[in-house]
């Protein structure tokens, strides 16, 4: 991120402004719906400069820039359209101490001025440090016919309800009353009574959070799906966003985090195969003391938290304790790796049954029937099985499995770095090490590409 947002207070603080045409008056329409002091300095000013100075909105100097015109002036505009005196101001202004923007010049400017939704006082803004102006338009469109205009009256009426909030205290208990109003009793309010039935409305929702009992602390094992942020379900996204702690593994991705509330602690209790590990047990101290101190927990698992998450082994850690808890299914690797091969995971003919398999569990590599996975047509998800690729390259093999049985690997399945490494099973090893992954992998035992079931013996592709 080259550009931090921030929202700067400019009331009764100084903006000048350098140009009078329409890049001006683009500039000017945003910088007017603040509070600053504006001046504008053009010898040739469109009409409209021309009124906002006579019904005072901003001061016109019908001159060029000069040195000292940009003293105490928090920003400033340089925006004739002409490269060479554009610079000018900009050098002139900075010797001034002004934080500079010259109009269609990222690399010249300090900041820059966002796309902007205004709902005030809620305000977005919409960056895209200058790469792509088309979707920043688009981002904003869809969110001026998301966000309705009564958005503004509601959080201008509860601006001034701040501090009588501040009764309760802080943290969940204020939350789930500005939830509550924003999201429910307020736009009701609105609609069926106008802005004093906000007012009162307001009043009746305070006493109820008041005298309501604080709410049970609760543990959700949510599935945070192979990955893809898309792949997340609604209800997932929502638990985030409530969630005060959320307890999380190795293999989520960075993206899935990034929807956790602001606010929410963030730990992360990793296991990693043959490698460093947070311990069961301590994870199941801390859904336990979070929860018994009143949080909303989402301990939050790759994939879906039934399928090689250890879930059984937290619901009885919960119950042990009396803290409540709820299952959120997440679509597994084996679902999301399938649809990467654009093959089914069952198929007419082919075989009316499959196999999840892990490639080693908590003793080393894990043992399975390895003869009926050596029949013909047989379809097994193996999570956890590339440092296994040679175990089960062995067994499988020594059960009478054909060489070139189809093994396909996928790394980060779901992802935009996946990486698909089409094999067999003579070659497996061989062609994991030469892939070099570094990402979670499941192999797919049984299955190949599409594009590429025809053209065995093994390739290796990868997919952007």
């Amino acid at each position: 991120m080259r550009h931090f947002p921030i929202f700067l207070d400019l009331r009764d603080r100084r903006v000048v402004l350098a140009g009078g045409g329409d890049a001006a008056l683009a500039k000017l329409r945003l910088i007017l719906k603040t509070e600053a002091k504006v001046t504008v300095f053009a010898e040739d000013a469109a009409p409209e400069i021309i009124a906002w100075d006579a019904e005072h909105k901003l001061r016109l100097v019908k001159r060029a820039f000069a040195p000292g015109d940009a003293l105490c002036a928090s920003l400033a505009y340089a925006a004739t359209e002409d490269d060479a005196e554009d610079a000018r101001i900009a050098s002139l202004a900075r010797a001034d101490g002004a934080l500079v923007n010259i109009v269609d010049n990222l690399d010249g400017s300090a900041f820059i001025t966002p796309a902007i939704v205004d709902r005030d006082p809620v305000t977005v803004a919409i960056g895209t440090e200058g790469a792509a102006p088309v979707l920043a338009r688009k981002i904003k469109a869809d969110l001026e016919a998301a966000l309705p205009p009564s958005l503004g009256i509601l959080a201008r009426i509860g601006k001034g309800f701040r501090s009588a909030v501040n009764v309760l205290p802080r943290g969940r208990k204020r939350r789930d009353f500005w939830q509550s109003y924003y999201f429910k009793i307020g736009p009701e309010a609105l609609a069926n009574a106008g802005e004093p039935g906000v007012e009162q409305a307001l009043g009746d929702l305070l006493v109820d959070h008041i005298s309501a009992e604080d709410r049970a602390g609760h543990v959700a094992l949510v599935g945070a799906g192979p990955g893809d942020p898309e792949l997340l379900t609604l209800k997932a996204r929502k638990l985030l966003d409530e969630a005060d702690v959320v307890i999380h593994d190795r293999l989520v991705a960075p993206e899935i985090l990034e929807l956790a509330r602001r606010e929410a602690t963030l730990l992360d209790v990793g296991k990693q195969g043959f490698g460093p590990s947070t311990r069961q047990e301590d994870i199941g101290v801390l859904m336990v003391e979070h929860a018994a101190k009143g949080a909303q927990v989402v301990r939050l698992k790759s994939g879906d938290p039934g399928v090689y998450g250890r879930l059984d082994e937290e619901l009885d850690v919960l119950d042990e304790h009396g803290i409540e808890w709820s299952i959120v299914p997440g679509i597994t690797a084996a679902n999301a790796a399938a649809a990467q091969l654009g093959q089914s995971l069952t198929k007419r003919g082919r075989n009316s049954a499959m196999r999840f398999l892990t490639g080693h569990d908590v003793k080393g590599f894990a043992e399975h029937d390895w003869r009926n996975l050596t029949k013909p047509g047989q379809v097994a998800a193996i999570y956890m099985g590339a440092k296994g690729a040679r175990f089960i390259q062995g067994r499988m093999l020594m059960h009478g499995a054909a060489p070139d049985t189809p093994v396909t690997a996928v790394e980060n399945a779901s992802r935009t770095d996946v990486r698909i490494i089409a094999s067999h099973l003579s070659t497996l090893p061989a062609d994991i090490d030469a892939a070099d992954t570094t990402g979670p992998v499941i192999l797919m035992l049984g299955l190949s590409p599409r594009q590429a079931a025809t053209q065995l013996p093994a390739l290796q592709e990868e997919f952007a």
